[in-house]
């Protein structure tokens, strides 16, 4: 397989992101639901829960609407009865998915995951196929533009980033979940505001680069699984080759 820019499958997940950005309150909802899930629902003990409220209320999500998804995710909504899952699976071209969410009918939730892995080329898997694949961890993707590096890392290190990337004109910064408060405070801190991704989540330690058919089956399989109501998170370890990234540019 061809070789891959860092910077392409970043600027790719940056398209991906601003073409949904209309569904921006769905994703302010889902973040907050899954911060409060993994720590709790108070905000002054889960740093996770408070970034994604900040990031929440720069959309305008309601307040209302920030209490509900919490309270649903920490079970104290009245009435309704949540329980949190996981699945995980394969897409086309052996592309390792790795969901999480909360329903109240894991029937109908199973029989939606299925059918967006059947549809587009892929397989739900077994607990446990793909989990090993993926760490938690904070993720701060920029470009590098008129940026001082060797400052910027000097900040990161300083303030818990475990890992600094600089190739391709971009710059990641990784670190623990639970340092990544206080690192992309620091960071914007220092006048690095326009970030491509400032995010805990989940990424892989291998990656696979499929080719363009494959590519585009995974990818109407992604939207399929993060527009259904139930799925809070969706990773992945699909990476794109430079002529796979190029295709893609030329067919929007």
């Amino acid at each position: 397989m061809a070789g891959h820019s860092k910077w392409a499958n970043i600027k790719h997940r940056k398209a991906r992101q601003d073409k949904k950005r209309g569904a921006a309150f769905t994703k302010a909802v889902k973040k907050i639901s899954s911060a409060a899930r993994r720590g709790g629902g108070d905000p002054e003990m889960n740093a996770e829960l408070r970034l994604c409220i900040e990031k929440a209320k720069a959309v305008n999500l309601p307040q209302d609407t920030i209490k509900r998804a919490i309270l649903k995710a920490t079970g104290q909504l009245e009435g309704v009865s949540y329980s949190d899952f996981t699945y995980e699976g394969y897409g086309a071209g052996g592309v390792a998915v790795y969901l999480e969410g909360s329903t109240d009918n894991k029937n109908r939730t199973v029989g939606n995951i299925r059918h967006a892995f059947a549809k587009h080329g892929g397989n739900l898997g077994e607990n446990g196929c793909v989990a090993w694949m993926f760490n938690s961890m904070g993720i701060i993707e920029m470009m590098d533009d008129g940026v001082d590096v060797d400052a910027l890392m000097e900040i990161a290190l300083e303030n818990g980033a475990e890992d600094f990337e600089h190739e391709d004109g971009s710059i990641t910064i990784k670190s623990a979940p639970d340092d990544f408060p206080a690192l992309r405070d620091a960071v914007i801190a220092a006048g690095h505001d326009d970030l491509i991704t400032d995010e805990i989540t989940m990424r892989s330690d291998t990656s696979v680069e499929p080719e363009l058919s494959d590519v585009k089956q995974v990818l109407k399989m992604l939207d399929a699984l993060e527009d259904d109501d139930d799925v809070e998170n969706v990773y992945h370890n699909l990476e794109l080759s430079d002529e796979v990234a190029a295709a893609l540019e030329d067919d929007e």
